[in-house]
């Protein structure tokens, strides 16, 4: 289970990274930081690379499945949570390749989780449940079509989607399933006799003979 430190590593990076983006106050130790506005960019590499301040209402690329859904995504995404730290403890044993790609996506999912759960209470702005999601990494990319949507940029991320990915990665590139072993049927596996008994009959064919 000691991969778990890479989900909590990237929990807390990830969430690190949306409250500088989005801002916060600690009104009792008289503490403001305004964060960015949303919409505003902040270019890093030119046209190439710019944080970008968005809030996803819904699910990945910006897609918004509508209020009615977003309290079944958000218990959807809790289920699945807990369903992977249960897949870990089971495959502690299994190759490290697995574990570590398990933990990236389950990192992933609870950065992303706790925006839907509480960053409407914390921000004021809805109720449990029905937070949005800050995205921030702003690539210029192909242009590329998704859910219906066009873009010419890639869609804007966050450190929790791109854990999930690599997490993706590694299962197709990395990770190979043991092969199983090879099962002989009982009607044509016979056991070999122990070596005195081949002696007694071979005595016994010799006598008849």
């Amino acid at each position: 289970m000691r991969v778990l430190f890479f989900t909590l590593s990237i929990v807390i990076l990830d969430q690190i990274s949306k409250i500088l983006i989005k801002g916060f106050a600690i009104p009792f130790l008289d503490i403001t930081y305004k964060g960015m506005y949303p919409g505003q960019r902040i270019q890093i590499l030119g046209d190439f690379f710019r944080i970008t301040f968005v809030e996803n209402p819904g699910m990945a690329f910006g897609f918004d499945p509508g209020m009615d859904y977003k309290f079944w995504i958000s218990i959807f995404s809790i289920i699945a949570s807990v369903a992977l730290i249960i897949y870990i403890y089971y495959a502690r044993k299994q190759t490290l390749s697995l574990r570590i790609a398990l933990a990236f996506i389950l990192g992933g999912a609870i950065g992303n989780l706790i925006d839907r759960l509480f960053y409407g209470v914390i921000y004021n702005y809805a109720p449990f449940f029905y937070g949005k999601v800050v995205d921030f990494l702003d690539f210029d990319f192909f242009d590329i079509t998704i859910f219906g949507r066009s873009y010419d940029r890639w869609p804007v991320f966050n450190i929790a989607d791109s854990a999930v990915t690599i997490g993706i990665l590694i299962l197709l590139f990395f990770y190979r399933k043991e092969p199983q072993e090879k099962i002989v049927p009982e009607e044509v596996y016979q056991e070999p006799a122990p070596a005195d008994e081949k002696s007694a009959d071979s005595e016994l064919k010799k006598d008849q003979n």
